[in-house]
C-alpha cells in the first residue's frame, strides 16, 4: 500500500482501490445524500452500493453534489454496484448496470459484482424495481424463482461491460474456492475483486489465501460482525464483536475504539473492509486507522476469536424469510 495523506485511506497495489470503504447498505434514502456528501468531505473516497439496497439514487444525489462542490474530483472516486440476481441472464446484464449508472449518476463503475450466485427469475423494472427476493411479494406465501443460468454466460455479459467502458473492472461476491476456481478456468477478464462476509469470527483464511495467490482482491462486509444484522432477526445482541473482551482490550491498549481495531485488523491482513454507519461523527472515526497498527500477538488474539460464524448466509435466511431454500455455502 502506498503511504497516504491524513484523512483518506491509502491505495491497494495493483488495482488502486482504496484499502477502507463506505458501505450503503441500509443507509436510508433520507440520510444518504447527506451522508455521502459529508463522507467524501472528511475523506472517504471508496463507496460500495448495489442495486438491491434500494438507496442508488440517494447515493448518487450525494456524489453529484460532492462533485459539483468540488470536494474531489470523480477520478479520485472508487464506486462498486453489483448485478442483482434477477439480471443474470446476459441479456439483461447491460440493463441493470446501466440502471445503476443513471441512479448513481455516473459515466462508468470502477467495479461491478455479481452480487450473488444466485439466479432468479427477471422482473422488469417497470414492475419492480429494486426487484427484491420473492417472484410475487403479494402471494400468501412469497417465495423466490430459481432459474438456471450458467455462471459463465453471466460473466461473459460482465466482460462485455468491460470492452464497452461502461466498468473498470468486475469481480463476484458471496463466492468460495470452487466457483472461483470454475470461473478462473474459463474467463477471458478474470475478477479483480471477491466480496464477502469477513471479520474475527468468520476468518476465512483459505480463501484469503486462495485469493492472494490468484491475485484477485478481497472486500470484507461486515467487518463489524453483527451488528447489522441483530435488527433483522439474524443474530443476537451477545454476538457484537464491538463488545467482545478479546476486541475491547485490545482497544484499551491502544486507546482505540473496537470499531477501529476491528477495521485495523481487516487492512493488515490484506482485505479490504466496508464498513456501514449513518452517523456523520463515526465517519471521521472510521476512517482513522492508519496512524497505528496492531502487533502480531493482537493480530494473533483477534484472529484466534473465529467461529465460522457467518451471518448473512442464503442458506438461512432465504428459508426463513422467503420460503425457499437455497444453499450456496455448504
Amino acid at each position: 500500500m502506498h503511504p497516504v495523506s491524513e484523512g483518506k485511506a491509502p491505495l491497494v497495489q495493483g488495482i488502486g482501490i482504496p484499502c477502507l470503504g463506505l458501505g450503503t447498505w441500509k443507509i436510508p434514502e433520507s440520510l444518504a445524500p447527506e451522508l455521502v456528501h459529508e463522507a467524501i468531505r472528511v475523506g472517504w473516497r471508496h463507496f460500495d452500493c448495489a442495486c438491491d439496497y434500494g438507496n442508488e439514487s440517494a447515493v448518487g444525489a450525494g456524489l453529484a453534489s460532492a462533485l459539483a462542490d468540488g470536494l474531489c474530483r470523480r477520478e479520485e472516486l472508487w464506486i462498486t454496484s453489483k448485478l442483482w440476481n434477477t439480471y443474470h441472464e446476459p441479456k439483461h446484464v447491460r440493463a441493470a448496470c446501466e440502471r445503476s449508472l443513471r441512479d448513481l449518476r455516473l459515466d462508468w463503475l470502477d467495479l461491478y459484482l455479481i452480487h450473488f450466485p444466485i439466479s432468479l427469475a427477471f422482473v422488469p423494472f417497470e414492475v419492480r424495481y429494486p426487484p427484491g427476493w420473492v417472484w410475487d411479494p403479494h402471494a400468501p406465501f412469497p417465495s423466490m424463482r430459481p432459474i438456471r443460468v450458467p455462471l459463465a454466460e453471466t460473466w461473459g455479459a460482465m466482460e462485455e461491460l468491460v470492452r464497452s467502458g461502461l466498468v473498470r473492472r468486475i469481480g463476484v461476491c458471496n463466492m468460495g474456492t470452487a466457483l472461483l476456481r470454475d470461473l478462473l478456468s474459463y474467463a477471458t477478464i478474470p475478477p479483480a475483486v471477491l466480496q464477502v462476509e469477513m471479520h474475527p469470527y468468520l476468518t476465512q483464511e483459505r480463501l484469503l489465501d486462495f485469493c492472494r495467490i490468484e491475485g484477485i482482491a478481497v472486500t470484507a462486509f461486515s467487518p463489524f460482525g453483527a451488528d447489522s444484522y441483530v435488527p433483522l432477526g439474524m443474530a443476537s445482541p451477545q454476538e457484537s464483536l464491538l463488545q467482545d473482551p478479546v476486541v475491547r482490550a485490545v482497544a484499551d491498549r491502544l486507546r482505540r475504539t473496537p470499531a477501529q481495531v476491528l477495521l485495523r485488523w481487516a487492512v493488515q491482513r490484506g482485505t479490504i473492509p466496508i464498513p456501514k454507519t449513518q452517523r456523520p461523527e463515526r465517519l471521521r472515526e472510521n476512517l482513522a486507522i492508519f496512524d497505528f497498527s496492531l502487533d502480531d500477538d493482537q493480530m494473533r488474539s483477534l484472529s484466534a476469536l473465529n467461529r465460522n460464524r457467518r451471518y448473512n448466509d442464503p442458506g438461512e435466511f432465504c428459508e426463513k424469510a422467503f420460503h425457499t431454500f437455497f444453499p450456496i455455502f455448504d
